[in-house]
């Protein structure tokens, strides 16, 4: 009789599948479990919101009170857009967590201060009053500088001019020093004098600039345009100062033929760059040596 043949028993490979599943739904129940728990900040995620419907769409998706910070607290008073636009723009900090009442400087009566509603909007509010401020006062000296000179300026001898935060005026050389010499010929120590009390009457600082032409000095006195125009400069600057105008105020420059008008290759154009330019700075540059 034949021996009955014994068949080998199969191993089962498939055995892990058993314990990783039950890993896993641990895993699934563990994390399910702390959501179930956790606490989502609603109100971040409000102004966030808020925030990005204003940009795109112009209105706010949930015009009521947004609240935010801690879960347990809540801020009752409606948030302007703008207030929201803040907070999101410099990325919540801490201090922007606080109740709208004490961030805004509510007052005992309960009233909003506006000087402490928008710092920046305040500070730049103030900026341009300063401003506005800065361009009357210019163009009051502007207006005082033309009416003495109001003779030359119709013969073209004298421009009175702004440029930005300053009031130029343009004295042609010819009308003021004898070719080659530095002192102010007698006729024009008068203008300079009227042009001296007219400065006199507002504290700004005061730059006096020389400009040559391009032709080489011939005088003995000077080696070159540069100690030329910047003698001439000085010879204002000290009759300025010795008809009341505080020399503290005051500063000389010689430019010689380095920053002409015009081409020099003309008698009209080195007529337009033998010039004395007298600059009246605006008050935020008051005490400043030079203007760029």
């Amino acid at each position: 009789m034949k021996r009955r043949r014994k068949y080998d028993e199969h191993d089962n490979h498939e055995a892990w599948a058993i314990p990783y599943g039950d890993l896993v739904t641990l895993l699934l129940a563990f994390f399910v479990v702390m959501y179930s728990i956790s606490s989502v900040n609603s109100g971040k995620y409000r102004v966030l919101s808020s925030a990005l419907t204003a940009a795109f769409r112009g209105t706010p998706l949930t015009p009521q009170a947004i609240a935010f910070g801690a879960t347990n607290s809540a801020v009752s008073e409606q948030m302007p857009i703008s207030e929201v636009n803040r907070i999101f723009a410099t990325g919540m900090p801490e201090h922007a967590l606080m109740p709208l009442s004490q961030s805004r400087g509510t007052g005992a009566d309960g009233e909003q201060h506006a000087d402490s509603a928008d710092p920046h909007q305040a500070h730049s509010k103030a900026l341009l009053e300063a401003e506005a401020a800065r361009a009357k006062e210019l163009d009051a000296i502007a207006s005082d500088v033309s009416g003495v000179m109001r003779s030359l300026i119709q013969s073209n001898a004298v421009h009175v001019r702004k440029t930005g935060d300053a009031v130029e005026v343009q004295i042609s050389a010819d009308i003021l020093f004898a070719s080659g010499m530095a002192e102010p010929a007698p006729a024009a120590v008068p203008v300079l004098q009227h042009l001296a009390a007219a400065l006199n009457a507002w504290p700004n600082a005061v730059q006096v600039e020389g400009h040559t032409d391009n032709v080489p000095v011939r005088s003995g006195a000077f080696r070159s345009n540069w100690e030329l125009s910047g003698a001439r400069a000085g010879s204002v600057v000290r009759l300025f100062s010795e008809h009341g105008v505080d020399p503290q105020r005051l500063a000389v420059v010689g430019y010689g033929q380095y920053r002409p008008l015009q081409p020099n290759s003309s008698a009209v154009g080195r007529n337009a760059n033998r010039r004395v330019a007298i600059i009246i700075l605006g008050s935020k540059r008051a005490g400043a040596a030079l203007r760029p």
